[in-house]
């Protein structure tokens, strides 16, 4: 299992997630150049926080044409796992890779601390090693973070358990003082309908150490490993099922 860090100019957490992965978890993983379209071999991508093409326009929108995410979009149309991190989440919002829009934060200041956010649902495989209802102490720092999307949008989110993460309070109570950025229903974190494509506001790749302050991000990180690590046995386990079906 193998997972690809793409760089973009001004990525700036693109280190983090390369450390968090291939460091503290162990696992293959290779920077991928935002020009680039060669993802072979890859069986997750992360897109790491930052001001990718410093953030021009607006956050994510010049990132959204590069040759890479052309490779990413097909990537995850083949049922490849997509992660993004902060700026990587406002990327797969430009790229229509996920619902929704992001907005200056309510306070129109640029915050920089920890939060802490509840897992939503564990149907997914960025939250399978998760409890539901678990309460995360994650970091965050953006400036544009304020997550909306339309009445039906959010409907659809909402109906069919979309909504990975929510701001809330240390004991996971869902309050408007805890919603660091004024983010729609507290919502930090969406996955896409195929649940392959998953976007969040904090950083997890910045919570994989206790001398960060908090080890909680390497939940998610775990569950994309499991993931993966239960799609290849069943495949593995599917191929030989087929290959003794054949007749000698």
């Amino acid at each position: 299992m193998k997972f690809g860090v793409v760089v973009f100019p001004g990525s700036n957490c693109d280190e983090d997630a390369y450390h968090a992965v291939g460091t503290v978890l162990g696992q293959p993983v290779e920077c991928l150049w935002h020009a680039s379209e060669d993802i072979s071999g890859c069986d997750a991508i992360i897109l790491p926080g930052g001001f990718a093409y410093g953030d021009y326009l607006r956050t994510g929108a010049i990132a959204r044409f590069s040759p890479m995410m052309r490779a990413v979009e097909r990537f995850a149309k083949s049922g490849g796992l997509v992660a993004g991190f902060c700026n990587g989440f406002q990327i797969l919002l430009e790229a229509g890779m996920l619902p929704g829009a992001m907005l200056r934060n309510r306070d129109l200041r640029y915050i920089c601390r920890h939060v802490y956010i509840c897992v939503e649902n564990t149907d997914s495989p960025f939250t399978c090693a998760a409890r539901q209802g678990q309460v995360l102490k994650i970091p965050i720092a953006h400036g544009e973070g304020n997550y909306f999307c339309d009445a039906e949008t959010l409907a659809e989110l909402e109906r069919d358990g979309r909504i990975l993460f929510r701001y809330t309070t240390e004991d996971g109570r869902l309050d408007d003082a805890a919603n660091p950025n004024g983010s729609l229903a507290g919502i930090a974190g969406i996955c896409n309908r195929e649940r392959n494509v998953m976007g969040m506001m904090p950083h997890p790749e910045r919570a994989v150490e206790a001398g960060l302050g908090s080890s909680d991000g390497l939940v998610i990180f775990r569950s994309m490993i499991e993931s993966m690590s239960n799609r290849l046995a069943h495949s593995t386990k599917s191929g030989t099922e087929v290959k003794d079906s054949v007749p000698a």
